[in-house]
C-alpha cells in the first residue's frame, strides 16, 4: 500500500511535547554555546590569541548548528529572544569570573528583567488551543 505525497503523518501529543521539549533542549544548549563564544571571542582579543579564537570558531559553530535544530520546532521570534537573552545573561554574570569585568546592582536588575523575559517567552510558548471545527 503506497501513501500519497501530501499525507502528513498522524501525531500525537506525547509526540508533539516530546519534540517540542527535545527543540527546548536544544535551544538552551545553543545558548550555552553563545556564552561560551562570546567568552571566547572577548578572550581573542580581536582573533589575535590562536587558543581562544579556535575557541571561538567551535562555540560558534555549535552554537549555529543547535539553534538551527531548536528552530525547527520553536517559532524564531521566540527562539531567537530566548538564546540571545541566554548568550546575554550568561556572558554578563561569567564575564567577571573570566576577565577584569564588573556586576554591581543595576547590571543584576536588569539581568533579572531579561531572565523574566525569556521564562515568560516559553510560558508564551505553551500549547496552542485546538482550532474549533465546524
Amino acid at each position: 500500500m503506497t501513501t500519497p505525497q501530501n499525507s502528513v503523518p498522524a501525531t500525537t501529543g506525547a509526540t508533539t511535547t516530546r519534540s517540542k521539549s527535545g527543540a527546548w533542549l536544544a535551544l538552551l544548549l545553543a545558548g550555552a554555546f553563545e556564552v561560551g563564544y562570546a567568552l571566547s571571542v572577548n578572550g581573542s582579543e580581536g582573533f589575535t590569541r590562536l587558543t581562544w579564537s579556535i575557541a571561538a570558531l567551535v562555540f560558534f559553530l555549535f552554537t549555529l548548528f543547535f539553534l538551527s535544530v531548536a528552530l525547527k520546532r520553536i517559532d524564531v521570534s521566540i527562539g531567537y529572544a530566548v538564546w540571545a537573552g541566554i548568550g546575554a545573561v550568561g556572558a554578563a554574570l561569567l564575564g567577571p569570573v573570566f576577565f577584569d569585568e564588573t556586576l554591581n546592582l543595576a547590571k543584576g536588575f536588569w539581568l533579572a528583567v531579561i531572565i523574566g523575559g525569556v521564562v515568560w517567552l516559553k510560558l508564551a510558548d505553551g500549547p496552542r488551543p485546538a482550532p474549533v471545527q465546524s
